[in-house]
């Protein structure tokens, strides 16, 4: 038993180490020519998911709620004070939502979360538009909620933190360490993440025009499209990668 045990033993770790190797085999530096499937001139198909990933990531909105808080509250009718607060609130709200995501991940998996994520983010950030645009407007422009309705909002809002907070914030960052081939990870990698400060930078320099165009009920619900499209986007395109070895990618 012992010797049969042994010699399994050794065949399971030359077939793993053999896997290794050939997934090793040609390591070089990084380069953006890496991302191409050899003999045909076109990116691999996982690179365009990752940089989806990295995209959707930032058009769902979430950084604008920490980079304009007090603007976003002072505009649905809080006051300067409360909406200092309410800034503090959010992000204290976005710290404790990452706990369940480490305790979910490798439970539930990474494309169910993400697609959880993406339904919660979708129907918060569609209540929060309902909610700001159904409001009345005050002399000076601003929308004036009634307590009901700030109370709804501000609850959509923390809701809203938690979606991302146990999906598209952390999980994104997984997937992508985890999604790509050795032979082109590197090159992956950086173009995802260049294309996720991208789209933060995007999003970032047009809400204030956003906001001033469409008021802040139609940022939002341009923030819930970008949710509510990254649903079939998770489902068609992204695989689920757990429990799944480096080499097996």
């Amino acid at each position: 038993m012992r010797v049969g045990f042994s010699l399994e033993s050794a065949a399971m770790l030359k077939h793993w180490f053999g896997r290794v190797e050939q997934s090793l085999q040609g390591e070089h530096q990084a380069r953006l020519s890496d991302l191409i499937v050899p003999g045909t001139g076109r990116i691999a198909p996982v690179v365009w998911v990752g940089m989806g990933l990295a995209a959707f990531q930032q058009f769902v909105g979430i950084n604008v709620i920490f980079y304009y808080g007090e603007v976003l509250w002072k505009a649905a009718g809080a006051t300067e004070q409360w909406a200092l607060r309410i800034n503090l609130l959010t992000g204290f709200v976005n710290i404790l939502a990452t706990i369940p995501a480490i305790m979910l991940i490798d439970r539930a998996g990474r494309k169910p979360l993400l697609l959880a994520g993406s339904v919660g983010m979708a129907l918060t950030l569609g209540a929060m538009a309902a909610r700001i645009r159904h409001g009345r407007v005050g002399a000076d422009g601003r929308p004036v909620l009634s307590h009901k309705a700030a109370v709804t909002g501000l609850a959509a809002a923390n809701l809203y933190i938690v979606a991302f907070g146990v999906s598209w914030g952390p999980v994104m960052w997984v997937l992508l360490g985890e999604m790509f081939p050795n032979r082109l990870r590197g090159a992956a990698l950086a173009v995802s993440g260049a294309t996720n400060w991208v789209a933060n930078f995007a999003v970032t320099v047009t809400f204030l025009p956003l906001l001033n165009a469409a008021g802040l009920g139609g940022a939002y619900a341009l923030y819930a499209i970008a949710a509510a499209i990254s649903i079939p986007f998770v489902w068609a395109a992204v695989s689920e990668t757990k429990g799944r070895t480096l080499e097996q990618m």
